[in-house]
């Protein structure tokens, strides 16, 4: 009820505002809410009621107003009259345009209606769209990593992935493509991972078939340092003192910037971005453990299949050895700049087990083909090439103490070889040796000769004539040089790297050592045996030649030791060129004293001569002469002190065998006709000493003279008085000297035939002196 009261007033309301309007369009405008209202609630009624109202309460207003004013109210009336037709007018037009009104409000609400669905369905359309888009750009992100991965843009492929993952899936949670894209996210992860393997495995297959050739790289700056090496400590000994890769070599060096990994000049590149790449991407996975066990697996089998299973070293440009050393070399410095460009990646043990392998497997390689090489000449560059590759090494912070061993092994057999090479040659040179003084036809050839040649002259060459003589032969120069080329030829291989030193010297002194004396010395006196006075006396002059090059050659081995061993050095050669020498002396000895014994038997002395020759004996002369010529040519180029003690033993031994002559049992007697001839060859003898002008020489013969002397003696009593034989006879054997008194006493008995009475005091008389010194008729 109270509701209807308020639609009255509410339409009381509206009809006076109506009433109130001054147009038709206002009139409209306060009509067609009520008409609404009325098409909606069937209020028409009420409208209708409340406009008849309206019109009753006019009307009674009307009459009113006609009552006190009648011809107005007529008017009024008939205006009320019209306005009533009107009103009946407008009222047909109000129902008329109601039902035009419900007519369109009708549709409208079926427009509304319709419009309200279409919202609705235009709603889930985009929302739909929306859901539909979400997922194709989620889609395309998807098919961005394949794409990405087919373009090697892994990384890249891995953040889109990741932005897919985190991002985007959830924005499409609630469908069912996000738990697809979901799932395979990780098989896509494994992809990735997988292709960027793919790529570092090719990045090393790339890299291990460019070692070689970046060892290759690294042998020529290692060349190239060494040059540089050399012309510092040309310009400047103090640079001298120091080897490759010594700190100072490295600061003195370090403005020549060469890269190795990266260099347009030797066209070498070395990207590391595949394995940097890939480290961060088994990084973003959580698999890093993983990615550097598989890289160090790789790493190995790759070290593996670059050591050769076989190697030759006899190949004449040693390509093999080269190829090896440089691949080896190369692999290394890949393993040490990869620790150096990544972090805790590669650690050195890992780098430096597969370093100790690689070496390990090197050495067993060329030390077991190292027996195949015949040639010390091709030792040296195989040396050469491993120096090269340990100072390369080196340069990268590897250690080679491990290749040491080879290289001494290779030094053992580079110095057999030079022993057996220089043994040939010495044996050749001795055994071709005319053993005649060497001839010198100029003077360059003479310096040439002095220069190789441990010896020292008597003149200044400008006091020589040419041609000339040397005092030794041929083989002694010869042998000179080859001793110093030895030299030469042992220290050569430690020029480079062989840190070894006291080996070399002590290699070096025992190889020279042991080529003199067997391969010289032992020769030398092994041709003692000739016959030759001359050949003898020529290999007597070599081996003091020798002695005299082994003392120098001591101290020249002293100056170029290299080891920090203090002492002398002492060559046993030198003790054995001394005794070859005194072996030399005493062959000499026995030759010529044996020519003295071959003349002294051809001595034809008649012992009981009854008259003696004017001249001395053949035997004599012939001596005299033999002594002479042997001293003034075969023994002319012999030492002065040699000469003179060869000179004094054949005198000594000339003098014994000549006092032998009559002390020869086979003598029974002396004849003084005997005894003067045999005076005469003692005088001759002496006269020929006297002219040698040597008064120790002369000293040999006093004994001779001395017993011949007492066989001339008038009283030979003198001989037994101490006093007296002591002032004349002090050299005389009291032995011999009593013989042969007693056999120039019956020799003279024998000739002179005395009375038999006065011969037998005599011979009484000397049979008891004899009988005092002990000796027997």
């Amino acid at each position: 009820m109270p509701a209807l009261i308020e639609n009255s007033d509410a339409l009381a309301a509206a009809v006076q505002q109506i009433t109130l309007s001054t147009s038709d369009a206002d009139y409209i405008d306060q009509l067609a809410p009520v008409l609404r209202d009325v098409g909606r609630t069937d209020r028409a009624a009420q409208l209708i009621q409340s406009l008849t109202q309206l019109s009753a309460e006019r009307e009674a207003d009307i009459e009113r107003m006609c009552s006190t004013n009648h011809q107005e109210f007529v008017t009024s009336v008939n205006q009320l009259l019209r306005v009533r037709e009107g009103t009946v007018e407008l009222t047909q037009e109000i129902l008329s345009l109601y039902q035009e009104i419900q007519a369109s409000t009708e549709d409208l609400v079926e427009q509304k209606k319709n419009l309200v669905d279409f919202r609705g369905v235009r709603q889930n359309i985009d929302e739909a769209t929306e859901a539909l888009n979400a997922c194709l750009d989620v889609l395309r992100l998807a098919n961005q990593v394949y794409d990405l991965l087919a373009k090697k843009k892994h990384y890249a492929a891995l953040r889109a992935l990741d932005e897919l993952q985190n991002v985007h899936l959830r924005e499409v949670s609630r469908y069912k493509i996000a738990d697809m894209i979901e799932k395979s996210v990780p098989a896509t992860q494994r992809l990735i991972a997988e292709a960027v393997m793919t790529d570092v495995n090719m990045w090393l297959y790339r890299i291990r078939e460019a070692s070689q050739y970046l060892g290759e790289v690294a042998f020529y700056h290692t060349e190239m340092r060494r040059t540089r090496q050399k012309e510092r400590t040309e310009k400047d000994e103090y640079f001298g003192r120091f080897k490759l890769n010594s700190a100072v070599e490295l600061v003195a060096d370090e403005n020549d910037e060469f890269d190795i990994l990266n260099n347009e000049e030797t066209e070498t590149q070395v990207d590391f971005s595949p394995l940097l790449e890939c480290m961060h991407i088994y990084e973003t996975l959580g698999r890093s453990d993983y990615f550097r066990a598989e890289y160090a697996a790789t790493r190995r089998r790759q070290k593996e299949l670059l050591i050769p299973t076989t190697l030759t070293l006899v190949d004449e440009d040693g390509a093999d050895l080269s190829s090896l050393l440089e691949s080896v070399a190369g692999f290394a410095i890949v393993e040490k700049a990869t620790i150096r460009k990544t972090d805790s990646f590669r650690t050195s043990v890992d780098v430096d087990e597969l370093w100790d392998s690689m070496c390990q497997s090197t050495v067993t390689l060329i030390s077991n083909a190292l027996h195949h090489v015949d040639n010390d000449e091709k030792l040296l560059r195989i040396k050469g090439r491993i120096a090269l590759f340990m100072q390369t090494m080196a340069s990268w912070g590897y250690s080679v103490t491990s290749l040491n061993s080879l290289l001494l092994a290779i030094f053992d057999k580079y110095a057999q070889f030079l022993k057996k090479r220089f043994s040939e040659d010495f044996q050749e040179i001795v055994s071709t040796d005319d053993y005649m003084p060497m001839p010198i036809n100029s003077l360059d050839e003479y310096n040439k000769v002095v220069n190789v040649s441990w010896y020292t002259p008597d003149k200044d060459p400008e006091e020589l004539t040419f041609p000339c003589v040397l005092p030794f032969s041929q083989m002694y120069p010869l042998c000179c040089i080859d001793i110093r080329n030895f030299l030469n030829q042992v220290y050569l291989f430690s020029d480079d790297y062989f840190e070894r030193s006291a080996v070399i010297d002590e290699t070096l002194k025992n190889s020279i050592d042991e080529l003199l004396c067997e391969k010289v010395c032992q020769s030398l006196v092994e041709r003692l045996s000739s016959q030759y006075p001359g050949q003898i006396v020529q290999i007597l002059t070599n081996l003091e030649h020798f002695e005299t090059a082994c003392q120098e050659l001591q101290g020249l081995l002293l100056q170029v030791r290299r080891s920090s061993i203090s002492g002398p050095i002492v060559l046993a050669a030198t003790e054995q060129f001394r005794a070859g020498k005194k072996t030399a002396e005493k062959r000499i000895f026995e030759l010529v004293n044996s020519k003295i014994d071959d003349l002294i038997e051809t001595a034809e002395y008649d012992w009981m001569a009854t008259t003696s020759p004017s001249d001395p004996s053949n035997y004599m002369q012939e001596l005299t002469r033999y002594l002479s010529n042997i001293m003034n040519s075969v023994l002319l180029g012999l030492p002065t002190e040699i000469k003179e003690l060869i000179y004094f033993d054949a005198l000594s031994h000339a003098a014994n065998m000549i006092l032998n002559l009559p002390l020869d049992p086979s003598v029974k007697r002396i004849s003084p006709a005997a005894v003067r001839t045999l005076a005469k060859d003692v005088s001759f003898l002496s006269s020929f000493v006297d002219s040698l002008k040597n008064p120790i020489l002369k000293e040999n013969l006093d004994e001779l003279i001395q017993t011949v002397a007492l066989m001339q003696a008038d009283d030979q009593l003198e001989f037994f008085d101490v006093a007296q034989r002591n002032k004349k006879y002090g050299m005389v054997d009291r032995e011999n000297g009593a013989i042969l008194l007693e056999k120039v006493t019956q020799g003279a008995a024998v000739v002179q035939a005395p009375p038999p009475a006065t011969r037998s005091d005599k011979f009484d008389k000397f049979a008891t002196i004899s009988s005092r010194f002990g000796i027997n008729k």
